[in-house]
């Protein structure tokens, strides 16, 4: 019987996406299912900057758009942003180390066929629209997610 992670991402910044997408792929590599959930400011990770759009948005809805991440390779750091400054330090770190960034982390979860989810309602409270979205994302409610996790061997919030 194969084993199954849940990962609800609620964490919109680079450190701790880091640390969801690197377990995403450590479970698929020893052949665990994975399905992660992005609700809130998790979704900015699963945001595709070329698709992003303000047609037909609120003001609030465009506000939100011009002020947040466009996509994961603009999220911050958790601790010790510093405008950017520490997240450019981390990752010039990161490549001293021959460590990926966080984008390939990304990119290796799209391959390997991590099963991405987006919450209803936050997709809607922050005014995205579906076609904003990484084309894996699919969206669905608490109901679904819920279901998914009960199913689960192991769950864990980001």
């Amino acid at each position: 019987m194969a084993k199954k992670l849940n990962l609800l991402m609620f964490s919109g910044e680079y450190d701790k996406a880091m640390a969801g997408l690197i377990l995403a792929n450590a479970a698929r590599d020893i052949e665990v299912e994975v399905t992660m959930f992005f609700a809130f400011w998790g979704l900015f990770l699963v945001r595709d900057p070329e698709k992003m759009t303000l047609e037909d948005k609120t003001i609030y809805e465009k506000l939100m758009d011009v002020i947040t991440p466009k996509g994961p390779q603009q999220l911050p750091l958790s601790r010790m942003n510093f405008s950017g400054l520490g997240r450019m330090m981390l990752e010039e770190m990161m490549e001293d180390n021959n460590a990926p960034k966080l984008i390939h982390f990304l990119k290796g979860a799209r391959k390997k066929n991590i099963k991405f989810y987006a919450c209803k309602l936050s997709v809607e409270i922050m005014g995205f629209k579906p076609e904003e979205f990484l084309p894996e994302v699919e969206i669905i409610d608490a109901s679904a997610y819920l279901k998914d996790a009960l199913e689960s061997d192991m769950q864990l919030f980001i």
